[in-house]
């Protein structure tokens, strides 16, 4: 019986912390859990992603095959699955749905910016559909030049933390967004 009320009591509470949240409220939740994967994410794993080949193809352009950098895209399972991980279990730190994604510079493409792992709900700020790399945003920029915590709050109702990912050196060499919604729709987002 005492289980039950606490079970009753948890899911009372998670109801309503995922109906009555304010975007100040999730952005403080979201804060916490990017503090933690700034620590916690592999920059060396991340670097190792990408594959040569699919680098090669990223920029290419075929009138007869406007997919060409995308059918060619392919990385190192090995960290992608260890980062992917990592990704997941941040996001089981919030008691509501959140993405954290793992954005990375592209090598050789300055001001360019690429979604290498998108999560779960398929929640971003930023990331358009069908897009292999983009342009990078201002505030991914800052996060990358300043090694600092930013939140965004440009799209109504949604809520991003983006922090920067190290290396073993120190250095920054990608950055996650951290990502929910005030208001949540399981459907929303899937494409």
């Amino acid at each position: 019986m005492k289980r039950i009320l606490v079970f009753l009591f948890c899911s009372a509470a998670l109801c309503l912390s995922q109906e009555s949240r304010t975007g100040a409220d999730l952005g403080r939740d979201l804060d916490e859990i990017a503090r933690v994967a700034t620590a916690m994410v592999d920059g060396d794993a991340c670097r190792r992603i990408v594959t040569k080949r699919a680098l090669e193809f990223m920029d290419k352009k075929d009138s007869g095959d406007p997919w060409i950098g995308a059918d060619n895209f392919d990385v190192h399972h090995e960290p992608y699955i260890q980062v992917k991980k990592t990704l997941m279990r941040l996001a089981k730190l919030a008691p509501f749905p959140v993405d954290v994604n793992l954005w990375m510079p592209v090598e050789g493409m300055e001001g360019r910016i690429q979604v290498l792992i998108r999560n779960k709900h398929e929640m971003s700020q930023f990331w358009r559909w069908g897009a292999l790399q983009q342009e990078l945003f201002p505030p991914m920029k800052t996060v990358l030049e300043e090694a600092r915590r930013v939140t965004v709050t440009e799209k109504p109702g949604w809520v991003s933390v983006l922090a920067p990912v190290h290396d073993s050196l120190g250095d920054v060499v990608g950055l996650v967004e951290v990502v929910s919604r005030t208001e949540w729709d399981a459907q929303k987002n899937v494409k």
